[in-house]
């Protein structure tokens, strides 16, 4: 069973849009999603997980020559984890990352 959103669309589909644009939308729906829980969690692990990922990206970017190897092997990995993590949101189910999804999981059901 799925539930409406304040952005109109089913829980499923605003928890796949939270990973589409990285940790951006991951914001963008924190802020405007506030009751659905499952779309916040996906919401909140977007955040967590790509976040941290665009910062490393970043700070390892300034490496010459190995450095901008590592970082585009970084964003490659970002890259493959959108569609991955959108799908599995869109499904419907609540996968967590390790420790990052158990971080979201408390902040967001308890």
């Amino acid at each position: 069973m799925t539930y409406k959103t304040k952005l109109g669309f089913d829980e499923n589909i605003v928890a796949a849009l939270s990973y589409l644009g990285f940790w951006i939308t991951g914001i963008m729906i924190l802020l405007i999603e506030q009751d659905n829980k499952f779309a916040r969690f996906h919401a909140m692990q977007s955040l967590l997980l790509f976040l941290p990922l665009s910062l490393l990206v970043l700070i390892v970017a300034w490496i010459p020559y190995i450095g901008w190897i590592i970082a585009d092997f970084l964003g490659f990995f970002a890259l493959f984890l959108v569609p991955v993590f959108a799908f599995i949101a869109y499904r419907g189910m609540l996968l967590k990352i390790p420790v990052l999804g158990a971080y979201a999981y408390r902040l967001i059901y308890q």
